[in-house]
């Protein structure tokens, strides 16, 4: 029963003609494959959480914050959380993936094999998450080639940097050479506190959120394997089996994780209790990591953009949570008038409207001028011209460091 999201894994590969991130291929594995190394700080992360590069891995992601967690198994026995990546791009909006072509990133659990990595991708390196799994196949999900990838450019996948993806190809493979057969993937809508649990309250997916949390609990109070299966539209989760519909299994962390989930109800209920307004996220087309937003990341992002590799950076704008009213209305922002050393704390402007013209007027005039980075994100990059992505070479590959 717990391994029934499993079974597939070679079907799932045979859809790479009718998924988001298609540009994948597969031959002789590649050189970047085999010169992708784990950092030296990551080797000594490890080693200051108790555990090894041979040690069983799983990973967990979340859309909303944008990041990609890497939990590593210890001796003692648990997972501990080893590294978290920001995530370049992805796409589509909060919410599970359901059929071929919407651009969503799935949510759910899925299972990654040997053989859905792929050392030879279009996208640097890959990994195939296992979308549609067993649950979504029963209710009729389509699409597939779902990846975890470089190069920054989404419709469907997690895109990461290439250098991000060189550490991450490299603790999984040496998680599978040291003997795991298959890696947990869990993605989520986002982190699931009880903060955003009262801020998406009236969201239409939150029953199926609800039971996505109910797997996020489970690993976040045991920190060790669970298992998952499902009954219709939902998981069920265990601690080495988890039941099919009309099972039951024994469960001995059952008392624990329905504490927990007691405990973040109580929040959830306390915070609406207390005026918590209920949002919504306003989303063109996914969003990335405000990490890449830092002016000091530019030549990252031009890189990727130059190269025609960066997805629909224009999307990454209009990205708002918006706060909603007890009807589910948006309610209207109330316009913010700043105060400068032009204006007076009392309201009046003292010679500030003939600044603001010429300030308009100078912006329009360099508006043609103005880079991917700060087109998009309305930034200044403190970043001379020299250094811009005209006059740098391609960043290379990191040299092997353990």
């Amino acid at each position: 029963m717990s391994m029934r999201l499993s079974k597939g894994a070679a079907l799932i590969l045979t859809l790479a003609l009718l998924a988001g991130c298609s540009l994948e291929r597969r031959e002789q594995v590649s050189a970047r494959a085999t010169a992708s190394t784990i950092p030296a700080e990551t080797l000594a992360a490890m080693d200051k959480i108790g555990t090894d590069r041979n040690q069983p891995i799983v990973i967990r992601a979340f859309k909303k914050e944008s990041e990609i967690e890497i939990w590593k198994r210890t001796r003692g026995g648990q997972y501990a959380l080893l590294k978290t990546y920001p995530v370049c791009r992805w796409s589509g909006q909060l919410g599970p993936k359901t059929r071929e072509g919407d651009r969503q990133v799935p949510e759910g659990f899925y299972t990654v094999t040997p053989g859905q990595m792929n050392p030879n991708s279009a996208l640097w390196l890959s990994f195939n998450v296992g979308y549609p799994n067993a649950m979504e196949r029963s209710l009729g999900r389509t699409g597939g080639d779902i990846m975890v990838h470089g190069t920054c450019s989404s419709r469907g996948c997690y895109a990461m940097t290439n250098d991000q993806m060189d550490e991450i190809y490299a603790v999984m493979r040496e998680s599978f050479q040291g003997g795991q057969k298959a890696v947990q993937f869990q993605s989520y809508p986002f982190r699931m506190t009880a903060e955003n649990l009262a801020k998406f309250r009236n969201d239409s997916n939150m029953p199926f959120w609800k039971n996505l949390k109910e797997g996020n609990d489970r690993f976040e109070v045991t920190k060790r394997d669970m298992a998952v299966d499902y009954c219709g539209a939902r998981y069920t989760f265990g601690a080495t089996d988890a039941p099919g519909c009309g099972e039951t299994v024994p469960d001995p962390d059952a008392v624990a994780v329905s504490a927990k989930m007691r405990e973040d109800d109580a929040k959830v209920a306390s915070l609406i209790a207390g005026g918590f307004s209920p949002v919504r996220m306003s989303y063109a087309d996914g969003d990335q990591n405000i990490f890449f937003r830092d002016p000091a990341k530019k030549k990252i992002l031009e890189k990727y953009a130059a190269s025609g590799e960066f997805s629909r950076p224009e999307a990454l704008a209009a990205v708002k949570e918006q706060k909603l009213d007890l009807k589910g209305n948006v309610i209207a922002e109330t316009p913010v008038r700043a105060v400068t050393d032009n204006a007076d704390p009392s309201g009046a402007t003292i010679g500030s409207v003939t600044q603001a013209s010429a300030s308009t007027s100078k912006a329009s005039e360099s508006k043609s001028d103005q880079s991917f980075f700060e087109k998009w994100f309305g930034t200044t990059s403190s970043t001379s011209d020299a250094d811009s992505l005209a006059n740098t070479a391609p960043v290379p590959l990191p040299p092997p460091r353990g």
